[in-house]
């Protein structure tokens, strides 16, 4: 799908406050309303628009400490990869995770909220594997943390 200006610009605006309701978007892009509802809809349904979230203050909730964990298996075939990923995928507390080039080969943010759960984690969902080998860094404070894409560079003309 090719996007144009107006569809980024509501990408933009929709990253920004997903709350916007479609009168205040379509004004902010220069639309009226139901071609800005048209496009809309059509960047959900052609999956450049994947969903709407909503974002939790961990530190409210106690879940406050971060972990990154490096992971190396001992074989780097497909059905050990998938079925490592299939069982990280199951663990709520895994952020996120990446097949990795280097000495590792996945990079998997973790967040818990004690270092005791981190250890029970590591202990069900990575250690039981044979000939892992892992190394965990325990973060000590979220410098910077993005939750909005990069749109191309140019992307708005002046």
């Amino acid at each position: 799908m090719k996007l144009d200006q107006i569809d980024l610009k509501i990408l933009k605006h929709l990253q920004e406050n997903a709350r916007i309701t479609n009168a205040d978007l379509a004004e902010r892009v220069g639309l009226s309303p139901t071609p800005c509802l048209r496009r809309l809809r059509r960047l959900e349904t052609e999956g450049i628009i994947k969903g709407y979230h909503t974002e939790i203050n961990r530190d409210a909730l106690g879940i406050n400490v971060t972990v990154i964990t490096l992971v190396k298996l001992e074989r780097e075939d497909d059905t050990t990869l998938r079925d490592f990923e299939a069982a990280i995928k199951k663990r709520s507390e895994v952020m996120e995770c990446y097949l990795v080039t280097g000495k590792f080969d996945y990079f998997i943010r973790v967040v818990i909220p004690t270092l005791a759960a981190y250890d029970t984690f590591l202990s069900e969902a990575i250690l039981r594997r044979p000939n892992v080998v892992v190394e965990s860094i325990v973060t000590l404070r979220e410098v910077e943390r993005k939750i909005v894409t990069p749109l191309p560079p140019g992307a708005f003309k002046a």
